[in-house]
This record gives structure tokens, C-alpha cells and sequence, in this order.
């Protein structure tokens, strides 16, 4: 890739496209968004030859049920800058985002939505941010045009939690229209629901993040895909983004402590039903609180531990492996590509 992604003059325009490597590779997750598709194309076509870059499309189909697949493997045929990759089932826009960047070419790649909402006239603005010295662009919608209910209750407190919670000074997590370079995206194993930690996950690599107020429009077809439900994965997956950046490579610290908690309170509600035995002979062993209280602190101790451990046991499945959160059932792409 060259030095500088807007062409200076100083070389061709298809310099990157005549050795393979484009200047951009876009990646879109798709999930029943046929009526967006073309529309989004020629959007994304125009704002990148523009600036004069040479890129790629890839859209990823996550198992779409109204025609989306049949559409992209159609405009594939056609197209020389397109590559669509079908799932063979609905994965989640996680693991659509993680083939879409395994497919990707280039050394800088973008993220978008496939629909509309996002738009693809800011990517240069985000490239050209990117080229300052950064490794992660987030894109800012500051004036969004979603409902109430999806704007301002799971949104703005998530956006909090998350900023509050990690560290990493983003105010809207949940804009998919980034940009990145591809060499941290390389470094991350997505699975999940973590497309949304992405900047989180890339500052426990250490990268360079900033974000970038952009373009929010409201859907024009079709209706949206999220819905307060969403909240609770997003907490939980939360936990698992905490974990991995405080006690990844220590998890004693967090187990230790909690057996830790665990057998001071065990034992002091020990000395005290014994000092009740003791002092006053009454009987402990039949005591409903008794059995509450042990029932309480076993099972929620054993509940904790064990999600923690299972996110520790997947992660490590995966990537001691290397198998993929995703099966590719056909990649369809021009004939000249």
C-alpha cells in the first residue's frame, strides 16, 4: 500500500490495483438488507473513486432470508470490485465481521453497516484521519437519527458503561462505519457479540484510537436489527472484555479473591452459629436461613467462576486451534479478479 491513501499525483491511480492489493478493502456484514444493497454500492463506489482510491468490497451475507445473498452473488458476477462471501447460516455480525476481515486484502480496512444509516461519504474522512499516525478510527454519530427508545436508553448508558468501564475515551461504541489497519484487526480473535468492544479490544493490544464526528441517516428500508434484548449481551460481554484486560494473563487474582471472600464469610457465619450451638444450646442445623445463605453463596460463587472459565476455555479453543467462528459456504467474485 502506498505511504499516503489519497493519490498525490506522484504515482497511477490503479498502482495498488495493477499488484492485487487495493488501497481500501470495505467490509459489511449483511443480513436481510436487499433493498439497501444497491444503493450502497454505487454510494461506496462514489465516495472512494472520488478520492481516487483503489478498493475492494467485501460483503459478508450472514444468512439473509430475503434475497440479500442471491443479490450480491448477482452484482459479484458483475462487478469488479465486489466480493461477497456467503454464510451458510446466521453467525451474528460478530463473526460476518471476522470473515470479512480475513477475506480483506488491503492494509487498511473499513466497517460499515449495510443499512444506509451510515454514510459511506465520510469514509475518506476517516482514512485520511487514520493516515495521521492512528490505528483505529471510530466514527461519532452525534446527531442520530434512531428512536428515542434505541438512542437513549440502551444506547447512551452501554456507550457509558463500556467508556466508564474500560477506559477507552469513545462516546459511540455502537457506530459500525471504523476504520482500521489490517495489522490490528489480525491481532484480535472475534467471537461472540465483541464487534462493539472492537476499540476496547484494541486498546488491550495497545493500539492508537480516535474518533471522528460523522453522517447518521435514518433507515430508508426494512426495519433494524437491534432492540433493547441486546442489553443484556452487551453486559455480559462487558464482563468478559473486564476480564480479559485486568486478569487475562492473572485470572488467581480475581478466583483467589473471590474463595478468598468466600471462606472469611463462610467461616464467620461457622463461629457464629457454633457460638449460638455453644452459648445458648439452641438448635442451627434445621435453620432455613442457614440453608439459604450456603445455598446463595455456593451457587453464585460456582456461577461466576464458571462463566469466567468458559470464556477462558473458548478463547483458547479457538485460537490454540485457529478454527474460525464462521463457515463460508461459497465465496462468489468477478472472473477478473
Amino acid at each position: 500500500m502506498r505511504s499516503g491513501l489519497v493519490n498525490s499525483g506522484k504515482l497511477p491511480q490503479n498502482e495498488t490495483m495493477s499488484s492485487g492489493v487495493p488501497d481500501v478493502s470495505v467490509v459489511i456484514p449483511v443480513h436481510n438488507e436487499v433493498e439497501s444493497l444497491p444503493h450502497l454500492l454505487e454510494a461506496i463506489a462514489s465516495a472512494l473513486r472520488a478520492s481516487q482510491l483503489s478498493y475492494e468490497i467485501i460483503c459478508v451475507d450472514d444468512g439473509s432470508t430475503d434475497g440479500s445473498a442471491q443479490l450480491l452473488k448477482e452484482q459479484a458476477q458483475r462487478r469488479s470490485d465486489l466480493k461477497a462471501v456467503i454464510l451458510r447460516r446466521n453467525y451474528g455480525q460478530t463473526a460476518a465481521m471476522a470473515a470479512g476481515f480475513n477475506y480483506a486484502l488491503s492494509q487498511v480496512i473499513v466497517t460499515l453497516d449495510a443499512d444506509l444509516q451510515n454514510d459511506p461519504a465520510d469514509i475518506p474522512i476517516l482514512l485520511a484521519k487514520l493516515e495521521e499516525g492512528y490505528d483505529l478510527v471510530s466514527g461519532w454519530r452525534q446527531n442520530r437519527q434512531d428512536g428515542a427508545m434505541k438512542r437513549l436508553l440502551p444506547s447512551k448508558i452501554a456507550n457509558w458503561l463500556i467508556r466508564s468501564s474500560t477506559g477507552v475515551n469513545i462516546h459511540d461504541y455502537g457506530c459500525s462505519l471504523k476504520a482500521y489497519r489490517a495489522e490490528l484487526v489480525a491481532d484480535m480473535n472475534l467471537y461472540g457479540e465483541l464487534h462493539r468492544f472492537l476499540p476496547a479490544l484494541a486498546y488491550i493490544e495497545g493500539a492508537r484510537i480516535t474518533e471522528m464526528p460523522v453522517r447518521h441517516h435514518a433507515r430508508r428500508f426494512g426495519r433494524s436489527k437491534y432492540g433493547l434484548w441486546r442489553t443484556f449481551r452487551v453486559l455480559m460481554d462487558l464482563l468478559t472484555i473486564l476480564f480479559m484486560k485486568r486478569f487475562l494473563t492473572r485470572p488467581m487474582h480475581v478466583f483467589g479473591l473471590l474463595g478468598l471472600v468466600s471462606i472469611v464469610l463462610g467461616t464467620a457465619l461457622g463461629i457464629h452459629l457454633t457460638w449460638v450451638k455453644l452459648a445458648t444450646g439452641e438448635n442451627i442445623g434445621n435453620r432455613p436461613l442457614l440453608f439459604l445463605a450456603v445455598l446463595l453463596l455456593l451457587t453464585g460463587v460456582q456461577l461466576f467462576c464458571f462463566g469466567l472459565l468458559a470464556e477462558l476455555q473458548m478463547r483458547t479453543y479457538h485460537e490454540s486451534q485457529g478454527r474460525p467462528i464462521y463457515r463460508v459456504r461459497e465465496v462468489v467474485k468477478n472472473s477478473d479478479q
